[in-house]
């Protein structure tokens, strides 16, 4: 039984030298330590013009091990690239180390290095030639070298930076504050601009430098949705047509030189003001008063004031700019009863709306910015209820006198049979056409003058109640500019 065991183990022993003889072997004819390759370089393309739109695509070198001359020494290689003719003067040169046989670089990273390292112009195809050398760690191996010719044509990077001006946009040909585009982060050379454009026309230029000699991107004379790189302001200098004012997105892609202009629905300006000596704002163009925007009809603008003799147009787009966009009547001093209205830039013509002695008032203005519509309606004030003077007559009641932006009210209240009460519109016709002035609570005593103002039937209806024995005459005074009101008894 022992002498079974102790056979066993010398058999599994000799096994054992035997794997251990068969690795020694292995290791010392290891084709990399052993090799009596020749050393040969090649290219994956011997001819490449570079493209922008392929930033991902590769210049690969590969090469053969070379030989040790069975030294199983170490191999370390070196890559030099250089212009064809300098005989490797002035190299790029890459430490490529043991066990490496191959190197690449990245369109992008080369076309840099063409135009910044070597000077190679853009379009210029430039012929090159690569050189390893395989140095043996063993010196009784001579190095050995292998070359590689090849043409490469790098291309002109387009800008990073990219704007908008034009009679189109709100800085007009200001191009120091030309309009910036924003660069997608997904999409190598495409930028989007997204906002409101006028009538006019517009075009592109890389920065806001002040020479208009800098690079320009305009339209294609053949085609509208393509562009042409007029380097240094040359070229036809051919601008695209906005015709009709409004939100736009502009998508420009410079590596295809390509162009998308979409008309996004919507009303084509998200804020305008009025100006003009007849108006609040006076002609501060820099700080006018605004109008409102519908929040049901984002079309609609409103906006209500005392208005002087003097004349107003209405100014859009942006402030600031005299000779930017505006919404002006057909004709100067056009009726302020006509529904007409021009939406239109420049300065040329300058129509505006007039305002004379016996006009003076407080008006309602709704700019109807989808049709280009507007309408100028004179805002009174009626008291309404049995406690004044024209019981509940909605359809045909006695307004109350305007002077100096308030509205005054001179007359009886109440009667000696019944105390009464009463609310003010600002409206004639139907119960639910207008705006109210109503008391802030029900039943208000005539002595609390605050008041809130109520759209329609939307309510609350509170209204002033007179007490018994307030019957009489009376003065009320309305300043709705200032929100301000009196009641006083004659």
């Amino acid at each position: 039984m022992k002498k079974h065991i102790i056979k066993t183990i010398t058999i599994l022993g000799v096994l054992f030298m035997a794997l251990m003889n068969t690795s020694c072997e292995d290791l010392l004819s290891d084709p990399i330590l052993n090799n009596n390759d020749e050393l040969k370089l090649t290219v994956s393309s011997a001819d490449i013009i570079l493209d922008e739109r392929k930033p991902n695509e590769n210049l690969t070198f590969n090469w053969t091990t070379g030989t040790n001359k069975g030294t199983s020494a170490s191999i370390n290689y070196v890559l030099q690239i250089d212009k064809e003719g300098n005989n490797f003067a002035n190299p790029l040169e890459y430490e490529m180390g043991t066990n490496k046989f191959l190197f690449s670089l990245n369109w992008g990273a080369l076309n840099y290095i063409l135009l910044n390292t070597f000077g190679v112009q853009p379009g210029i195809a430039q012929k090159f030639e690569a050189r390893l050398t395989a140095t043996v760690s063993n010196a009784s191996v001579v190095a050995q070298v292998s070359t590689v010719s090849f043409t490469i044509t790098p291309y002109l990077p387009v800008s990073k930076e990219l704007y908008l001006i034009g009679s189109a946009t709100s800085v007009g040909w200001d191009i120091s504050k030309a309009l910036p585009l924003t660069l997608s982060t997904t999409t190598p050379g495409v930028f989007v601009y997204q906002g409101q454009l006028n009538t006019g026309t517009f075009k592109l230029p890389i920065n806001r430098d002040g020479c208009f000699c800098q690079d320009f991107y305009t339209k294609d004379p053949t085609d509208a949705a393509k562009m042409v790189h007029n380097i240094g302001g040359s070229g036809q200098d051919l601008q695209w047509q906005i015709t009709q004012a409004g939100q736009y997105k502009i998508t420009a892609d410079l590596l295809n030189l390509t162009i998308n202009i979409e008309s996004i629905l919507g009303p084509p300006f998200s804020e305008i003001w009025i100006v003009g000596d007849a108006s609040p704002s006076g002609w501060n163009i820099d700080n006018p008063k605004p109008f409102t925007q519908s929040k049901t009809n984002p079309f609609i603008f409103t906006y209500e004031a005392n208005l002087t003799q003097g004349s107003f147009k209405i100014l859009a787009g942006s402030k600031g700019n005299w000779c930017g966009e505006w919404y002006r009547p057909l004709v100067d001093g056009q009726s302020l009863s006509s529904t007409d209205v021009a939406q239109n830039s420049g300065c040329t013509v300058d129509n505006k709306w007039s305002i004379g002695s016996g006009d003076v008032g407080r008006y309602k203005i709704t700019l109807n910015t989808q049709n280009n519509t507007i309408s100028i309606k004179k805002v009174s004030l009626y008291i309404i209820g049995d406690g004044g003077p024209n019981g509940w007559n909605i359809v045909s009641p006695t307004a109350m006198t305007y002077s100096n932006g308030a509205f005054v009210f001179n007359g009886a209240l109440g009667s000696s049979n019944a105390t009464g009460e009463f609310k003010i519109s600002k409206f004639k016709g139907d119960w639910c056409d207008g705006d109210w002035v109503n008391p802030a609570t029900p039943n208000q005593a005539l002595s609390n003058i605050n008041y809130i103002v109520t759209n329609g039937c939307d309510g609350p209806d509170n209204k002033w109640k007179l007490k018994t024995g307030e019957a009489g005459n009376y003065q009320i005074s309305i300043s709705l500019d200032t929100n301000t009101m009196t009641i006083v008894r004659q």
